[in-house]
C-alpha cells in the first residue's frame, strides 16, 4: 500500500529535536536516521550531517499530517537546523532490514549503533551500544549526549551508585553500567520511560540499571521538560544521599532549580555531571550549583554547547 514519505536533512544537534518535536503530535511510526550524503552540493549547505525520513498513510488525513509536521518543525528551520520539510507519495514504506548501520563513535571507548541493522560491527576495543531510532532526546548525536558521555567516562569508577536523570533514550544509563556502574534511570515521559527499558534490554544491562517513571524531588512538579504532554502522578525519588554520581542531560532552567536536590541526593565528594544547555545557561548553573557547595573540576565542550562536572564539598 502506498504512503508518503517525509524528509528533511538537519545538523547533528537538531536530530534529537525533530524526534522530539515528532512524539509531542503522538507520531507512531517508523523513523530512519542515516547519513547525509552531499548529493547536491550547489543547492544544498554543506552544514548538514544527517537525513531524517519518516512515514504517513496517504490517506484524506494526510495534507492535515502534513501541515501540522511543518509548522511544528518550521522554527529549526528558521534557525538553519533543518532543511524544508518534503514529502513524497511512494509505493510501500522500505523494510527495516533495509536500513544502513552507520556506527557514530563517540568519546574514546564508545560506539553507538542501530539495533535495527543487521550488520553490527564487530569492533572489539569498543565499547558498542545499540539503540533503536526512537522519538526522544538522547539519540547519542546530539553534542549535549556527546559531551556527558565523555565525561562519564572520566569520573565513573566500578560499582558506583549512579543516578541518570531524564534518562530519555537510555544512552547514558548504558554507558554508566557498561563502564562498572549501578544504575537508576529516572525519567517524567512516558515515552523516554520505554526507550531507556528497551536500552538496556538491547544491551544485555537489565541487571545494572533500574528504570522508573519519575523525577528527583521537586523536579516532578516542573511538568514534561520537553514541553510535551506531562504525565500525572509520576513517582518522585526523595534526595536521600543515594549517589556517587548523578549525570543530568536536561535543560539548564532544570538544573538551576535542581541544584538543591542534586546536593541532598549525593555522598558526600559525590559527583554531578550537568549537560543538556549552552554556553548562555553555563554561569547561571555554575551559580546555582556553587551556592550549594559544588565546585567545579572538569569540562567539556563543543561548539556552543557545554557540559560540567562538579565535586559536593558540603552536605
Amino acid at each position: 500500500m502506498s504512503c508518503i514519505e517525509l524528509t528533511l536533512d538537519t545538523t547533528s544537534e537538531a536530530v534529537d529535536w525533530v524526534c522530539t518535536l515528532l512524539a509531542s503530535t503522538n507520531y507512531t511510526s517508523d523513523i530512519t536516521v542515516t547519513k547525509y550524503t552531499n548529493a547536491d552540493s550547489d543547492r544544498r549547505p554543506n552544514n548538514w550531517t544527517h537525513t531524517i525520513n519518516f512515514y504517513l498513510p496517504n490517506n484524506t488525513q494526510a495534507s492535515v499530517r502534513i501541515q501540522e509536521i511543518e509548522n511544528l518543525l518550521s522554527p529549526l528551520h528558521r534557525t538553519a537546523l533543518t532543511s524544508t520539510l518534503e514529502a513524497y507519495v511512494i509505493a510501500e514504506k522500505p523494510n527495516k532490514l533495509d536500513i544502513k548501520n552507520e556506527p557514530i563513535q563517540i568519546a574514546e571507548r564508545f560506539i553507538v549503533v542501530n539495533s535495527d541493522a543487521v550488520d553490527l560491527p564487530n569492533i572489539s576495543e569498543r565499547i558498542i551500544i545499540k539503540l533503536k531510532t526512537s522519538l526522544v532526546f538522547g539519540s547519542g548525536l546530539h553534542p549535549a549526549t556527546i559531551l556527558a558521555i565523555k565525561l562519564l567516562e572520566r569520573h565513573i569508577t566500578n560499582n558506583m551508585n549512579v543516578l541518570d536523570l531524564g534518562s530519555g533514550s537510555g544512552i547514558l544509563s548504558v554507558a554508566a553500567a557498561k563502564l562498572g556502574a549501578n544504575v537508576l534511570a529516572l525519567d517524567n515521559d512516558a515515552v523516554a520511560f520505554v526507550a531507556t527499558q528497551d536500552a538496556i534490554t538491547r544491551n544485555d544491562v537489565t541487571d545494572k540499571v533500574r528504570v522508573i517513571q519519575g523525577s528527583l524531588g521537586r523536579g516532578s512538579e516542573m511538568g514534561n521538560w520537553m514541553g510535551g504532554t506531562n504525565t500525572a502522578n509520576v513517582s518522585s525519588i526523595s534526595p536521600n544521599a543515594n549517589f556517587n554520581l548523578i549525570v543530568a542531560n536536561i535543560l539548564g532552567r532544570i538544573h538551576t532549580t535542581l541544584a538543591p536536590d542534586y546536593r541532598q541526593a549525593l555522598h558526600k565528594n559525590g559527583i554531578l555531571i550537568t549537560s543538556g544547555y549552552d554556553k548562555e545557561y553555563e554561569e547561571s548553573v555554575t551559580k546555582a550549583l556553587s551556592a550549594q557547595g559544588f565546585e567545579a573540576i572538569d569540562s567539556e565542550r563543543l561548539n556552543e554547547w557545554v557540559a560540567l562536572t562538579h565535586i559536593l564539598h558540603q552536605v
